[in-house]
């Protein structure tokens, strides 16, 4: 299996969060070949600024394995993660992050800044950037010109 597998995987996830009216991001976590975690953004139905996709599937790794060590984990998600959960994903020793969709607003993994290569950190995560990046793209965007639509109406 590879990159563009587990993205699908992550996308999926993030179709869970659009038919809620979430912002359509998905996270999926692997290990060993084995998806050990899954997110989406719950932030509107939950009211809870840690409630992005990324933070949701760490935390179900983390029971998963036992451990808040996520060492030789990947960590697929549709959009680059911003600066909490690369926090995160650097506190938790994910090993490496592949991401979708380039957030210019708040971009973590590369775009305004990469706090997961931070060398004064005391882990650095590798990053493959712009897996299936037009499908994860096209899925922020149609959400968002549907949302503006709606409040319009």
């Amino acid at each position: 299996m590879n990159d563009e597998f587990y993205m699908q995987l992550a996308i999926e996830q993030a179709k869970k969060a659009e038919e809620q009216n979430e912002v359509p991001i998905g996270a999926i976590i692997v290990y060993q070949d084995k998806v050990v975690g899954t997110g989406y953004n719950v932030r509107e139905l939950t009211q809870q600024t840690l409630s992005h996709a990324e933070l949701v599937a760490i935390q179900e790794a983390n029971q998963t394995i036992g451990s808040w060590r996520l060492e030789d984990c990947t960590l697929y998600v549709t959009l680059e993660p911003c600066p909490m959960c690369a926090g995160a994903i650097v506190q938790s020793r994910i090993k490496r992050v592949v991401f979708g969709a380039f957030d210019p607003k708040a971009g973590c993994a590369g775009t305004l800044m990469n706090l997961l290569d931070e060398k004064r950190f005391n882990h650095q995560v590798d990053v493959t950037a712009g897996v299936l990046e037009t499908e994860c793209s096209d899925l922020l965007t149609s959400f968002f010109k549907a949302l503006r639509k709606q409040r319009k109406s």
